[in-house]
């Protein structure tokens, strides 16, 4: 790739001007999205009597500001990887449409100032949250997807942190209620991620990724594992009814997104087709969302 770069320099050519699209994909809106509705319904679970609508705001700007630079930097430390993968070879970095040093100031600034925002905004455990998640993102996940498939499990702790902070940001501490979520969203990315994975296991496998769909190469243990963490999402879904502080009726809403995600859980099991592994990634896109707008809803409604 250097040498195709060294080339065009030669010939007289110069990469394409980054456009507007191309600063946004770095901060990977739909990861951002996901931040941004978690630390909402983690904030309004925390907020029993009234919603403090001055610290809501600022806990979301700052959590998904935090979140973003985190993706920023992310694409700056993996731009070689990503463009030793077709999926990824067309991302700002790799093609050269923004350069690496660019992409890391624009992450750090919208890291600092992230948490900047939250820790005197909000409260400084908050803020801490923000960028201890942004640190383990970065420097423990990343690093691992090279050195063993336990990587998943462990990406799945950033992915879910952000509802914990929506929680501390509402609490100033954290509570059951707030773990609940953090499960809620730990597992779901398990199956979520498997899914994707099984998709693209020969492009993980050419950039070198230690992904469980490398080597498990009939499926068997990736397709018991989302099995498995499927069914432990929808435990920790429900849990906050037993817990008092979520109605029947999310209950109920949830067990019915529950049993729709398993029954295409089920079916890759049985097939372990890529076609599968798709219904089941598109299931996982839209069950978060519609689970996390429940309890926004829900706390709503009771208050």
């Amino acid at each position: 790739m250097s040498d195709i770069k060294t080339l065009d320099s030669a010939a007289g050519l110069s990469a394409p001007s980054p456009s507007l699209k191309d600063w946004i994909s770095l901060t990977k809106p739909e990861i951002t999205f996901l931040v941004t509705i978690s630390a909402l319904a983690g904030f309004v679970l925390a907020s029993p009597d009234a919603v403090e609508g001055w610290t809501l705001l600022w806990a979301l700007v700052g959590i998904p500001m935090a979140s973003a630079g985190g993706c920023a930097l992310n694409h700056f430390l993996e731009r070689d990887l990503d463009g030793d993968m077709k999926r990824t070879a067309n991302r700002p970095l790799p093609s050269g449409r923004i350069s690496p040093k660019a992409a890391m100031w624009f992450g750090i600034v919208l890291v600092g100032a992230g948490v900047g925002i939250l820790c005197p905004l909000t409260n400084p455990l908050t803020g801490v949250l923000a960028a201890g998640t942004v640190l383990l993102y970065l420097f423990v996940y990343t690093p691992l997807k090279r050195l063993t498939p336990l990587n998943t499990l462990v990406g799945t702790i950033p992915g879910a942190l952000p509802a914990l902070g929506g929680w501390t940001a509402a609490s100033g501490g954290f509570g059951m209620g707030g773990w609940l979520l953090f499960g809620v969203l730990l597992c779901w990315q398990m199956p979520h991620f498997f899914s994707l994975a099984w998709m693209y296991r020969k492009d993980y496998a050419r950039a070198g990724y230690a992904m469980t769909t490398v080597t498990d190469r009939e499926g068997t243990s990736t397709a018991i594992q989302m099995l498995a963490w499927t069914a432990a999402m929808i435990l920790f879904s429900v849990a906050p009814v037993w817990l008092g502080l979520l109605g029947m009726w999310y209950g109920a809403a949830a067990l019915l997104l529950g049993a729709w995600f398993m029954a295409r859980v089920v079916r890759f099991y049985r097939t372990r087709t890529s076609e599968d592994a798709r219904r089941v990634l598109k299931v996982s896109v839209y069950y978060i969302p519609l689970l996390l707008a429940i309890i926004v809803l829900d706390r709503f409604l009771s208050s």
